[in-house]
C-alpha cells in the first residue's frame, strides 16, 4: 500500500537513507516482524520485498502492525502538532515580545532543548531565527508603507533603529533607506552568460547573487531594482558567473553559492528547505510544505518556489507535483525537465 502522497519508490528511498524530513509523512511496516517505523528509525533495514508503506500510523495499525519501541512512530503526529502550534504562537506574538524558547516549549508541552531540536528539524530554522525572520519580513513590508523609515522600524517591533540595522543588514541586503527607495545607493553588477539552455542573466551585489534568470536582460533587472546603480560586472562577478554556469551544465555540484535575496519568513524557510534537497532528488510541493512545518500550505509552498529570485542556486526545479507531473517553472517546463535530467532525477 502506498502513502497518500508519496510513491512506494520514493518512500523506500527515504526509508533506506533514514530521512528525518519524511517523518510524519508515512510509516514503513515490516511484514516479517509485524512492526511499523518512522522513516528515520535507526534499526537495521529489512529486505525491500518485506516492506509495506502506509500514510500514517493509524493505517498501519488498522492493517495489523504494531509500533516500533525504538523509534516511537506514534509520537511523530504529536511532534508535528506541537511545531504547528508553535508556529501559530510565533506568528501571532507581539513583534516586540516574541516568546522565549522556554515559554514556547512550555506552551506546547515539551522540554526546551528537545523542542529546539524538534523545531529546527521540522522548519530548518530555530524558533528565535523564525521570530527574527518574521519581524524582518514585517519591517520590509512596512518600509514600503510608512512615510518615515524610523516609523517602520518601530512599528515592526524593534526597540531602536540600531537593533534593526544590526539584525537585518545581512538579510535585506541593503540599508532600510535604500530598501524604501527601491534600491537607491545599492550597486548591482550584471552579466549575460551563455549556457546550453540559453542566455542567463546573472546579477549580484557585494553580498551575493540577487538575480539569476533565463531570458532576462539588464532592462528587466532595472525594473526589479529601479533606483539601484546597475552596471556591467567586474572580474569578481565573472568568477561567480562561471560557478553559476557550471551549475546549469552540471546541477548540484556547488551548494555554497553566495546569495543576497530576501522574502517573507515563510518564503525564506522554503528557500532554505529547497537548498537542502540533495542533488538528483525530487520532492512534492506537499513534502516541501511539510519540511517547513506547514503541511497544509501546499499552495503557498508552490508560490514561494515561484518567487525564487535565483534559478539553479535555489533549486526549485527539484520540486514536482504529488502526481509526478512537473507543475510550474518560471522559465518553462523544458528547462525544468532538462535540469532534473542532468541531475539524474529518477524517471527524467
Amino acid at each position: 500500500m502506498s502513502s497518500a502522497a508519496i510513491s512506494d519508490a520514493a518512500a523506500w528511498a527515504a526509508f533506506e537513507r533514514r530521512d528525518r524530513a519524511f517523518d510524519g509523512r508515512f510509516v514503513g511496516a515490516v511484514v516479517t516482524t509485524g512492526i511499523y517505523c518512522r522513516p528515520s528509525c535507526p534499526a537495521r533495514r529489512p529486505l525491500r520485498e518485506h516492506m509495506r508503506f502506509y500514510p500514517d500510523a493509524a493505517a498501519a495499525r488498522d492493517a495489523g502492525f504494531r509500533a516500533c519501541m525504538r523509534c516511537l512512530p506514534d509520537a511523530v503526529a504529536r511532534d508535528r502538532a506541537a511545531v504547528d502550534a508553535a508556529l501559530a504562537i510565533l506568528d501571532s506574538a507581539a513583534p516586540d515580545a516574541p516568546p522565549s524558547l522556554e515559554g514556547l516549549a512550555a506552551r506546547v508541552g515539551y522540554a526546551p532543548h528537545h523542542f529546539h531540536r524538534l523545531f529546527k528539524r521540522a522548519t530548518g530554522v530555530t524558533p528565535a531565527a523564525y521570530a527574527r525572520a518574521h519581524r524582518t519580513a514585517r519591517a520590509a513590508a512596512l518600509l514600503h508603507e510608512e512615510n518615515a523609515v524610523s516609523d517602520a522600524i518601530y512599528a515592526a517591533g524593534y526597540s531602536a533603529p540600531s537593533r534593526f540595522y544590526a539584525e537585518t543588514g545581512a538579510r535585506l541586503g541593503m540599508t532600510p533607506s535604500a530598501w524604501k527607495a527601491g534600491g537607491r545607493g545599492v550597486t548591482i553588477g550584471w552579466t549575460i552568460a551563455e549556457t546550453s539552455l540559453g542566455p542567463l542573466l546573472i546579477a549580484a551585489t557585494e553580498r551575493g547573487l540577487c538575480r539569476v534568470a533565463f531570458g532576462e536582460d539588464a532592462a528587466a533587472l532595472a525594473v526589479r531594482f529601479p533606483h539601484a546603480e546597475i552596471r556591467p560586472g567586474d572580474e569578481a562577478l565573472a568568477a561567480l558567473a562561471a560557478r553559476v554556469v557550471a551549475e546549469v551544465e552540471a546541477p548540484g555540484r556547488d551548494r555554497d553559492l553566495p546569495l543576497d535575496v530576501q522574502g517573507t519568513a515563510f518564503q525564506e524557510a522554503i528557500w532554505q528547505a529547497l537548498r537542502a534537497i540533495p542533488p538528483g532528488s525530487s520532492i512534492s510541493y506537499a513534502e516541501l510544505a511539510a519540511r517547513v512545518g506547514k503541511p497544509g500550505a501546499v499552495r503557498a509552498a508552490s508560490s514561494a518556489c515561484g518567487a525564487n529570485h535565483v534559478a539553479v542556486a535555489i533549486p526549485c526545479h527539484r520540486v514536482a507535483r504529488s502526481d509526478g507531473s512537473l507543475g510550474g517553472y518560471a522559465y518553462g517546463l523544458d528547462i525544468k525537465a532538462e535540469l532534473r535530467r542532468r541531475e539524474g532525477v529518477a524517471g527524467e
